[in-house]
């Protein structure tokens, strides 16, 4: 007999995680459930579970406070996002954060065992139409495009990888903190690189960054 899946349910809202526990109880053993970050975080390191179900948006941070708090203490430990929105900033957010895939609330109960178990297989899981939003954010697309001025790509050219991934988190709306937990570096690496990254294009703030990016099409 194959050995059942160990599941942590992180969501605040105690009511739907009773359901959520009920709906997958013949298939995975619930071993934890966790409502604030800092009990997710706690509680996936010390259980290493197969699979967390994530909540998205919590009061003190949400699913990619989670993430960034475990971090590598869990690695054979896989995300699932569980979520009422179905956004694409949160989708993409959560799986840039680390998560193998994405569910809305609106999901059965047997699609949801099916999906915990799929990703636990290794597999990224999406609710209809939301994998879009991820290939559109994960495409090899050039950052600049081909008919844009030669300066243009110069000036990228001159940008490091990881200011490129700041730029474009920088750009989006991200707070220094958010881009320091979405890319598991410090705040103060992040000013860091916001400072090289004005300095080669010439710019001045970081509303001039977010319209230099904008309009270039790499936000």
């Amino acid at each position: 007999m194959a050995e059942r899946l160990t599941v942590v349910l992180v969501d605040d809202h105690r009511l739907f995680r009773a359901g959520v526990r009920s709906e997958l109880a013949a298939e995975v053993d619930v071993v934890g459930e966790a409502e604030t970050v800092a009990e997710a975080v706690a509680l996936i390191t010390t259980t290493q579970p197969d699979v967390v179900l994530l909540d998205v948006h919590m009061p003190d941070g949400g699913g990619r406070a989670v993430l960034a708090g475990v971090g590598t203490a869990a690695p054979g430990t896989r995300f699932l996002a569980l979520s009422v929105s179905d956004a694409a900033e949160d989708v993409i957010g959560v799986i840039r954060g680390g998560a193998r895939g994405y569910v809305t609330k609106s999901i059965s109960g047997v699609e949801l065992a099916d999906a915990v178990r799929r990703v636990a297989g290794g597999d990224a899981v999406f609710s209809p139409r939301l994998a879009g939003f991820v290939l559109d954010a994960f495409s090899s697309s050039p950052p600049v495009p081909d008919d844009a001025p030669a300066a243009d790509h110069a000036d990228l050219d001159r940008i490091t990888a990881r200011e490129r991934d700041v730029l474009r988190l920088i750009a989006r709306g991200y707070t220094y903190k958010e881009v320091a937990a979405e890319l598991f570096i410090s705040g103060k690496t992040v000013e860091t690189h916001v400072s090289s990254v004005l300095r080669k294009l010439q710019l001045s703030n970081r509303r001039e960054l977010t319209r230099w990016a904008a309009a270039r099409r790499i936000v």
